[in-house]
């Protein structure tokens, strides 16, 4: 099918302005703002298109929106230029009780006075108006609607919002298929397309294939809300594209790693041949991912560089939380190790990874499927190549030795075990021994045999998780506490 174009006017003026203090509000209590525990304090367009009236029953607008916070070090409560978010917003007269927990409130002033706006993923007239846009290539205002020719999108697909989203948010249409918005908007190459793009060329199954992908550019919006500029003071140019999201092939009736290795503990039920399985499956990726892209050899400087950064991150942690200080010259003794390693003249092979493996970021599919569908026969997938929002999009990018996604994937085993009631941690052993076997079989080297370079990545993610739990959830913080303490008296070996 041919490119279609469709043309929309531009959106009122004073839009923004007769949004923000329902946006303040409203934005703070969503699962995805990265921004909580600080005030936001004003906002600035960065696109907005108008994609249905709001003269009609029914108005819908996309927008990206820059929120300003204080810095989390400012001094004086200075503004920096914050996140940008992609938002789509429903305007109707009222809302019918299937929609209230849509709510974002009702503009006093503006274009939208005496109308209600809404979280307009949760309706499904704009989520089937975004799957016929992806299906027709559609251009509307600044907006790319883009496919694969060789993929088809039905019609008549019902779909439904996911509500357990964290970081994005997801509608599946009718099982078939699965639209991931982009919440946090960077512009440039964003490896959550890059590398399952990469994966389809090179015919891995074990990635869901893009059939679709929504593109942004920016400077073709028009959109100022009367101040003239794009996006906020020392923000990107946009002179790159923003990807908004990616359609992929919805994995039925599959089981959440995390889930499912929950459920396997809470029944004792052994988990060790899952593990082996998904250890072999992250390998049939990486193998796939080192032969569609470029890999690179990490030397001296390099490796300087990146033990550097997790000397830095340490430091950091052990300052944020007390917990942490008794055991940071223990920790620090894992990049130590690794330094010297360096300094000696060893390198390692650098790729292209996950960036962000953990049980969650992999699904098992049922059993008995059909031969032809992706993920039948109950094997392992891997989703989500965002890698870690809250880190720049071009170190998200960068080449890293595979011991990171595995090191990612053993704390994570780790985690489920001590979650369990009483903690098993003699699960995650077996699971982690089983999954670098798995690992092993079809790379053909164990991740254990590069203890110092394994024992650095594990430590760091270790150290991240600390920090995070401190700051999100402190009744988690024994978990990666009891690494800590392991990590801390490990030597080298």
């Amino acid at each position: 099918m041919s490119e279609t174009v469709i043309r929309t006017v531009a959106p009122p003026p004073g839009l923004l302005a007769s949004l923000d203090p329902l946006l303040r509000e409203w934005l703070p209590r969503q699962r995805w703002f990265a921004g909580k525990g600080r005030p936001v304090t004003g906002f600035t367009l960065v696109a907005a298109t108008e994609l249905l009236p709001p003269s009609a029953r029914l108005g819908l607008y996309h927008l990206l929106v820059r929120a300003h916070q204080p810095a989390l070090s400012a001094r004086g409560g200075a503004d920096r230029p914050g996140d940008c978010y992609q938002l789509l917003l429903g305007v109707r007269e009222a809302l019918p009780p299937r929609l209230a927990p849509a709510l974002i409130g009702h503009p006093s002033q503006g274009p939208l006075a005496g109308r209600t706006v809404y979280e307009a993923l949760y309706d499904t007239r704009p989520a089937e108006l975004l799957l016929e846009a992806l299906r027709a290539r559609a251009r509307i205002g600044g907006l790319r609607f883009e496919r694969d020719p060789g993929q088809e999108i039905g019609s008549g697909l019902v779909p439904r919002l996911m509500t357990v989203e964290q970081s994005n948010s997801s509608v599946v249409y009718g099982d078939t298929f699965i639209l991931k918005l982009l919440r946090r908007i960077v512009p440039g190459t964003n490896p959550d397309l890059e590398l399952p793009l990469a994966l389809a060329r090179e015919g891995c199954p074990r990635v869901p294939p893009p059939t679709a992908w929504l593109l942004a550019d920016p400077d073709e919006t028009g959109a100022t809300d009367g101040t003239g500029a794009h996006g906020a003071a020392g923000a990107p140019t946009a002179s790159e594209p923003y990807v908004l999201g990616v359609l992929q092939p919805f994995v039925r009736g599959a089981a959440d790693g995390w889930e499912l290795a929950l459920r396997e503990l809470a029944k004792g039920e052994d988990f060790v041949a899952e593990a082996r399985a998904l250890g072999r499956t992250t390998a049939e990726v990486h193998t796939a991912l080192a032969r569609a892209l470029p890999t690179v050899t990490l030397g001296r400087s390099r490796l300087r560089h990146m033990v550097a950064g997790m000397a830095e991150r340490l430091e950091a942690a052990a300052q944020a939380v007390p917990a942490l200080r008794p055991y940071a010259d223990g920790l620090g003794s894992a990049y130590t190790a690794l330094a010297d390693l360096a300094a000696e003249g060893q390198t390692w092979t650098a790729q292209r990874v996950h960036g962000d493996l953990h049980l969650g970021q992999c699904l098992r599919s049922p059993a008995g499927g059909p031969s032809h569908a992706f993920g039948s026969g109950g094997q392992w997938s891997l989703i989500d190549f965002e890698g870690e929002p809250a880190r720049p999009l071009a170190e998200r990018r960068m080449p890293q030795p595979v011991v990171r996604d595995v090191a990612g994937m053993l704390r994570s085993f780790d985690y489920a075990a001590r979650s369990a009631d009483p903690p098993q941690p003699d699960w995650a052993v077996r699971c982690r021994a089983a999954y670098c076997s798995g690992y092993a079989e079809t790379a053909g080297r164990d991740p254990r045999t590069d203890p110092v370079l394994l024992r650095a990545y594990e430590t760091d993610k270790a150290v991240y998780e600390v920090l995070y739990e401190a700051r999100h959830r402190p009744e988690w913080l024994q978990v990666p506490m009891a690494a800590v303490r392991r990590l801390a008296a490990s030597g080298p070996g």
